[in-house]
């Protein structure tokens, strides 16, 4: 009896060991601790330590406090890292190093950029030179004259009176993208004062005397002043969906957004260059109309394909269903590594009614959010919502959405270079999603006719992006004449592109974001064809490659896993990826 008590109690004692070594989740550690490291990952952390304490303390849009607080942090730590030996560094720190130097210099830019455009704001925002000053001085801990703040309350709900004034005269107005960006500053700005009013008002007795009423008057005038730029001057109505507007950055801004992307193209290079690629993608489409029985009438094919869509209820299903044929797919033929953690983890949500309205089709990384009819949607509106996720269009979209799309990069950029997280890019977090567009297709992972002219949906629909983004940006494109665009030439739904250019223009997205698919999509083309193809790395080292280097412009992807591509201070060579 002994002897079994005390085999079991050994098997208790070891039963937890024995199962945690067989848990394939746990990784090599003996290999993570021998990873290398670039000798600048600390500098790296470091500047984004600061830069995101010095954001905590400097919270005020376009205050030329702000301003001139950042351009002194960026511009020094630029002075400090030219400094530094790039020729006795490794060659990953090297490419951090002008990583940083790049992401310093744009930081600089943008900083010039947005007193551009305060300066533009200044006559729609009158008090704000005002404002500022309060709002530092308290940020400063030094009180203010409680009489004087009085009088400067006063002043500043008369000169939005006055503004009110001057603007009846039309030549005093400002455009609609410059009425809209100063009411979303009006939005903010509010809130900073509401801020600095809280800090004073009851617990200093005499400042809560003088400006109790002077502050209600500016806070109403602060409200009257948003809403009457919102309505007035943009057109938005109260319950209706927000207008499109956008804010174009204009040539020189696409200029500058192209140098910090490392991109050696035009902007007209790039429109020329997605509309080849259109044109392309129109042959491909023809051909597989005329597998359908269309003919070459591809609209006709493609608007048949949209009627394939899940029985309402069973979209979560269908996307399951895809999610594990695409993990199957890329795992047999050992295209990349994909961790068991990565495919125990994904999840599902389903989007709202009115999310959708901004991001028709679904969204991922770790969670997928699944487009679906909702009960609060008109019939038209749930009809479109079908149609615009159907099975052969979703079957792209699943894959590029999760594995090996984004939430196989998250998962690895969240484990491997996170100090570069700085660095991110859409041209390398949407351009690895869309390479694999590229890839499955040319692997043969479309099945039918059907299949493809789903994939060929999104494939026009990137090529697009390109077009109309930089069109908008450049000022030849209104955000109407983009979303007619998407109707006529990649055969959206009206609602799915309106929602697709409103995401767009709303200001969360930079405005190379949605051109950096496709163009994210051939560089990374162009590096396979370089490493894979000419038979130095293997198609799962060269995709795992890519994973672990973290998010940065692809060129210094390119620089990282290719050694003969020469590095100076001056980066790398100018390098022209498209055939």
């Amino acid at each position: 009896m002994r002897s079994i008590t005390l085999v079991l109690l050994c098997t208790l004692v070891t039963l937890p060991v024995a199962a945690q070594a067989r848990d394939s989740v746990v990784p090599d550690l003996a290999a993570l601790i021998a990873r290398p490291r670039s000798e600048l990952v600390p500098l790296l952390e470091r500047w984004a330590t600061d830069r995101q304490a010095l954001g905590r303390r400097y919270t005020v849009d376009y205050s030329p406090q702000r301003r001139a607080r950042f351009r002194s942090f960026h511009a020094a730590w630029r002075d400090s890292l030219a400094a530094l030996p790039f020729e006795r560094l490794t060659r990953p720190a090297q490419v951090d190093w002008l990583l940083l130097d790049n992401r310093l210099r744009h930081e600089l830019a943008l900083l010039d950029r947005e007193e551009r455009l305060a300066t533009e704001m200044a006559p729609v925002l009158p008090f704000a030179a005002t404002l500022f000053d309060l709002l530092e001085t308290r940020r400063r801990l030094v009180r203010p004259d409680p009489a004087m703040a009085a009088r400067q309350l006063e002043a500043m709900t008369a000169s939005l009176a006055a503004a009110r004034t001057a603007m009846a005269t039309p030549a005093n107005r400002p455009t609609r993208v410059v009425a809209l960006r100063a009411a979303e500053a009006v939005a903010d700005l509010r809130r900073e004062f509401q801020g600095w009013l809280r800090f004073y008002q009851g617990y200093d007795a005499e400042m809560t005397w003088w400006i109790a009423e002077p502050a209600k008057r500016f806070d109403e005038a602060l409200v009257g002043w948003r809403r009457y730029l919102r309505e007035q001057l943009v057109g938005a109505k109260e319950g209706e969906d927000e207008p499109i507007v956008g804010d174009p950055i204009g040539a020189d801004g696409l200029a500058e957004e192209l140098r910090a992307e490392m991109i050696a193209y035009t902007p007209a290079e790039l429109i020329a260059l997605a509309e080849r690629e259109y044109a392309g993608l129109v042959v491909e489409a023809r051909r597989a109309a005329r597998e359908m029985g269309f003919g070459d009438d591809w609209k006709a094919a493609a608007e048949r394909v949209k009627d394939d869509f899940a029985p309402v209820g069973t979209q979560a299903l269908a996307v399951r269903d895809m999610a594990r044929e695409a993990i199957t797919w890329v795992e047999t033929r050992d295209l990349v590594t994909v961790p068991p953690l990565a495919k125990e983890i994904w999840r599902m949500e389903m989007m709202s009614a009115e999310q959708q309205k901004v991001s028709p089709f679904f969204l991922g990384g770790e969670v997928i959010l699944v487009s679906s009819p909702t009960d609060g949607m008109t019939d038209a509106e749930k009809r479109m919502t079908l149609r615009a996720n159907n099975l052969h269009g979703s079957r792209a979209t699943v894959q590029h959405e999760l594995i090996p799309g984004h939430h196989l990069q998250g998962f690895a950029a969240a484990r491997n270079g996170t100090a570069r997280g700085i660095f991110g890019t859409p041209f390398y977090t949407e351009g690895w999603a869309l390479w694999w567009e590229l890839h499955l297709w040319d692997l043969g992972f479309p099945l039918t006719p059907e299949n493809r002219m789903g994939m060929l949906f999104w494939r026009m629909h990137r090529a697009a992006r390109i077009i109309f983004s930089l069109r908008f940006h450049l000022g030849e494109w209104t955000p109407e004449q983009c979303i007619d665009f998407l109707v006529d030439a990649v055969g959206h739904e009206r609602a799915s592109a309106t929602g697709e250019v409103r995401r767009s223009f709303n200001g969360t997205y930079s405005p190379l974001y949605q051109a950096g698919y496709l163009l994210g999509g051939m560089q990374l083309r162009s590096v396979f064809g370089e490493l894979v193809t000419e038979g130095r790395m293997s198609e799962r080292a060269f995709h795992d490659a890519v994973l672990e280097v973290g998010p940065m412009p692809i060129a210094m992807v390119r620089a990282l896993l290719d050694p003969r591509v020469p590095l100076t201070r001056d980066g790398a060579p100018a390098w022209r990826f498209a055939p």
